[in-house]
């Protein structure tokens, strides 16, 4: 009697492949604390993130293809996971602070102006919704192309523009920012940064 032999896709990864993953995956670990702080304006959750992120990554080294974007696969391994726990926490029928009046009563009074500055912005960013504050943080904080954060989010590169374009002109309008004087209208802006 023969025993079946289960096939996996992938070998196993040698010890410098390993090595070669490991490096790489550190190497994005600070922009996917970043990013996972600015989807959930938490320190500790983002901590939380970025640590599934990284787990579930290297216990699925194996389907990552050499000479692919670790950056962009790593990110969209974290925004999976949030949006996963955040349609479970939503089932859950937690307490959600929308408004962001219960975190307001918790804030300390910042001693600089720039503090409320990063302040006002943090929450502008909060009162986005989920689409256009990933997009706009993964363009403009993050530093993707809008073809980079295409591929991430699994939407066509127009839609991506044009959640950019919405967050601009809705952080401007809740920030009080004219944009005339900017030079930026919000509605020109075709790069792909």
């Amino acid at each position: 009697m023969t025993v079946p032999v289960l096939k996996t896709a992938n070998p196993p990864a040698t010890d410098e492949v390993q090595n070669e993953f490991q490096k790489q995956m550190l190497s994005v670990v600070p922009r996917l604390r970043a990013f996972a702080l600015s989807l959930s304006a938490k320190s500790d959750y983002a901590d939380d993130l970025v640590q599934e992120t990284l787990m579930k990554a290297w216990n699925h080294q194996n389907d990552f293809q050499p000479g692919a974007n670790m950056k962009a696969w790593l990110f969209t391994i974290l925004r999976n996971e949030y949006f996963s726990q955040l349609r479970k926490k939503k089932r859950k029928r937690e307490v959600e602070d929308v408004d962001g009046e219960l975190v307001n009563q918790l804030a300390s009074p910042a001693n600089q102006e720039s503090h409320l500055d990063v302040a006002d912005l943090r929450v502008a960013m909060q009162q986005l919704p989920d689409d256009q504050r990933e997009a706009i943080i993964l363009v403009g904080a993050s530093g993707f192309s809008y073809q980079e954060v295409a591929e991430i989010t699994q939407v066509a590169v127009g839609t991506v523009k044009s959640r950019v374009n919405r967050a601009r002109v809705r952080l401007a309008a809740l920030l009080d920012i004219d944009m005339s004087q900017s030079g930026k209208s919000g509605d020109s802006d075709t790069s792909d940064t």
